[in-house]
């Protein structure tokens, strides 16, 4: 069924929906809820040794841009990736790495955790957090 053209064109009209979709969401939200949140970042959790290591995903967000914060027992990690340059200007021919506000909320462990180390390289924050 696969190789069969039909199946083909249905499956990539499906795909094209599901794209535009996604920028329908991230284009035509209102400017209030734009301050608030457009999307949030993927990130990796790893707890060892009475350490939690965090690598939160951030292609294109400048580091001055990203914010730290704890909340009771949730570390808050805050931002804005700011549009392409020449987007007004483009065909937009495929756009999937989102842009905007983001916020990520990642529920610690329970105990007391504090702040060891954090590092911006390669579009990556790595976080390094230590129970007290």
């Amino acid at each position: 069924m696969r190789g069969d053209p039909l199946w083909w064109m249905w499956a990539e009209a499906c795909e094209m929906l599901r794209r535009a979709e996604r920028l329908e969401r991230h284009f035509f939200v209102p400017a209030a809820a734009r301050e608030q949140s457009g999307w949030e970042p993927p990130v990796d959790v790893l707890e060892a040794n009475g350490r939690i290591a965090i690598t939160v995903a951030l292609p294109g967000v400048r580091r001055e841009d990203v914010g730290l914060g704890i909340e009771d027992d949730v570390l808050v990690i805050t931002g804005e990736r700011r549009p392409p340059r020449g987007l007004a200007t483009a065909r937009l021919v495929r756009m999937e790495i989102p842009f905007g506000r983001f916020v990520r909320r990642i529920r610690l462990p329970p105990g007391s955790w504090r702040l060891l180390h954090t590092e911006y390289a390669d579009g990556c924050l790595s976080i390094v957090m230590e129970r007290l």
